[in-house]
C-alpha cells in the first residue's frame, strides 16, 4: 500500500494509491472489532473521500489475515447503559449508510472471517471480494438479539428473502464459493498455506482488489457515480420511477467534459482521459 495518511494511533488507517482508496481496520489484536473509535473515524474517512474527485474506488479491508472484522466491540458493549446502547445502533447504522452513500464504488475486501457487524460492513459495500477460507455469519439471534446494523434489510435484497432468513435465521457460517454461487460475493481469492503479507494484510487479495480497481477507474468518474446512484435509488421504486430516475441522471452527464473527452477518444482511437468534469 501507499504511505499512510494516518497515524499509528489510530484505529482505521486511511491510504491513497492513485485512484484507489484504502480504508483500513487496524485493530487485529482484537480481529478488528466495531467499537465506537472505528465507526467514528470510517465516518470521518468517508467524508474525506466523498469530496476527494482524484479517488475513483474504495476498498475497506481489515488488518491479519484469519478476520476481516468480528462485529460490535463486545467488550465495550458491557459497560455501555442502555441509552449508549441506543446511540451505538444509531451510530453503526449511520456508518453503514455513510459508505453505502459514497459516491465511488466501494469494494469489501474480506480478508477473513466477518461476524456480525462485520458482515453487515461487507453487505454495505457496492461490491464484495473474498478469500476462499474465510466465513460470513450473523450471529445475532444467538445472541438474543437480531441483525442492528442493516443486516435484515440489506441482506434480503442482495440475495433474496427466503436465503436472507436462512442465514439470519440459523446463524449458519457461509463461505465464498457458496457466496459467489448466490451472488452475495462478486470474485473468491485462493488462500494460500503461507500467505504473503503486505503492511499487515494479505497480498494476493490486495492485488486482487487494485486489479479490479484499475479496471473500473477506466470509467469516467461522473458515469460511476450516476450509474451507482440510480441503482440505489431506483431499486425499490416501480419502474416507471426508476426509469425516470435513469433518465435524470443520464441527462445530468450530457454536457460534461468527460462525455466531450469519451467521444473524442473514440473517434480518434486512443484512451479516454477522464477528470471527473
Amino acid at each position: 500500500m501507499g504511505k499512510a495518511v494516518a497515524t499509528e494511533e489510530k484505529v482505521v488507517i486511511l491510504e491513497r494509491e492513485g485512484h484507489l482508496a484504502w480504508i483500513k481496520l487496524n485493530r487485529p489484536q482484537v480481529h478488528n472489532c466495531l467499537s465506537r473509535q472505528v465507526l467514528k473515524e470510517i465516518i470521518a474517512a468517508c467524508e474525506e473521500l466523498a469530496a476527494d474527485r482524484t479517488v475513483r474506488v474504495v476498498a475497506i479491508i481489515g488488518s491479519g489475515a484469519k478476520v476481516f472484522c468480528a462485529g460490535a466491540d463486545l467488550a465495550e458493549r458491557k459497560t455501555l447503559t442502555e441509552g449508549e446502547t441506543l446511540d451505538y445502533i444509531a451510530l453503526i447504522q449511520r456508518t453503514m449508510c455513510t459508505i453505502e452513500s459514497l459516491p465511488q464504488p466501494v469494494i469489501a475486501a474480506i480478508n477473513g472471517s466477518a461476524f456480525g457487524g462485520g458482515t453487515e460492513l461487507a453487505l454495505a459495500c457496492d461490491l464484495r471480494v473474498m478469500m476462499s477460507e474465510a466465513k460470513l455469519r450473523l450471529t445475532e439471534v444467538r445472541l438474543g438479539i437480531i441483525p442492528g446494523a442493516g443486516g435484515t434489510q440489506r441482506l434480503p435484497r442482495l440475495i433474496g428473502k427466503s436465503k436472507a432468513k436462512e442465514m439470519i435465521l440459523t446463524a449458519a457460517p457461509i463461505g465464498a464459493v457458496d457466496g459467489k454461487s448466490i451472488g452475495l460475493i462478486h470474485r473468491v481469492v485462493e488462500s494460500q498455506v503461507n500467505e504473503s503479507m503486505e503492511d499487515g494484510c494479505v497480498k494476493d487479495l490486495l492485488e486482487a482488489v487494485r486489479e479490479w480497481a484499475k479496471e473500473i477507474a477506466q470509467a469516467a468518474p461522473l458515469s460511476l457515480q450516476r450509474a451507482k446512484e440510480a441503482i440505489d435509488k431506483g431499486y425499490d421504486r416501480d419502474l416507471e420511477a426508476g426509469l425516470a430516475l435513469e433518465t435524470k441522471a443520464y441527462i445530468q452527464l450530457l454536457n460534461t467534459k468527460d462525455r466531450l473527452e469519451g467521444l473524442a477518444a473514440f473517434a480518434e482511437k486512443r484512451p479516454p482521459e477522464y477528470k471527473g468534469e
